[in-house]
């Protein structure tokens, strides 16, 4: 009998649902406590995952992000992940 491998789905901060990693971008807090956009979904740190730029948007907006890293946010972090995920979401900017 085989066991099929359960893909781990990540909650998003802006909106609450629920998406396997994949379909969503993270923002990590390094060890060296630098904010940064993980394009490759593996750095290391604790991460925040965001669907969509208006989930990122509302998760700034309500400080939600600054929760789930558990640091605070400068503004010139805040806008240079809103850059990077600009580049991250391309044309699929909800």
């Amino acid at each position: 009998m085989t066991v099929m491998a359960q893909k781990r789905m990540r909650t998003c901060i802006g909106c609450s649902q629920q998406f396997p990693k994949e379909q969503l971008k993270r923002i990590v807090r390094t060890p060296s406590g630098s904010i940064e956009f993980d394009g490759t979904g593996r750095a290391s740190g604790r991460g925040a995952y965001v669907c969509s730029m208006a989930c990122l948007a509302e998760a700034l907006k309500a400080r939600r992000l600054q929760r789930s890293l558990k640091t605070a946010i400068s503004q010139d972090e805040a806008d240079a992940i809103v850059g990077h995920m600009l580049d991250a979401f391309g044309d699929d900017v909800r």
